[in-house]
């Protein structure tokens, strides 16, 4: 009977153990998963997810970016980007649309933001100049 109880408890832990979600990112204390710098900027950072519930953060979207041309992408679950209309909230990075301008610093100087929202981004883009891109061009910006 015991051992039944230790199987079932096992099986539990084991099924709730892999969460795949974001992980809360501490700003100010946790590092960039690629640079190694804090990530501070609560505009630009960005986090991704893997299949086993892994999170790696970074100090900017660049970093992330970057990253991803050294790993299997198909391990990836979750893409995550810090909406720059709402500094703090992670969005789905395939969803977001991107502004790089020259008027808009970020982190590692890519000048690269995510946006939630498309007319957001469109209203950023028109006071700051600059490139739109979708999540599809972003990732062939940065296959190289």
């Amino acid at each position: 009977m015991k051992a039944r109880y230790c199987i079932v408890g096992l099986l539990l832990i084991g099924l709730t153990s892999c969460n795949i979600g974001p992980a809360p990112i501490n700003y100010g204390s946790d590092g960039c998963h690629y640079c190694s710098m804090t990530i501070v900027d609560k505009q630009h950072a960005a986090q991704f997810v893997t299949q086993k519930g892994k999170a790696f953060k970074f100090d900017a979207t660049e970093c992330m970016m970057n990253y991803l041309r050294e790993i299997d992408k198909t391990t990836v679950s979750l893409f995550l980007v810090n909406d720059y209309d709402a500094p703090g909230e992670l969005i789905n990075a395939t969803e977001a649309t991107y502004l790089i301008s020259k008027n808009i610093p970020s982190p590692m100087g890519e000048f690269l933001t995510a946006f939630k929202s498309r007319e957001v981004a469109e209203r950023v883009h028109a006071a700051n100049q600059g490139v739109l891109l979708s999540w599809a061009e972003l990732q062939d910006r940065f296959k190289e």
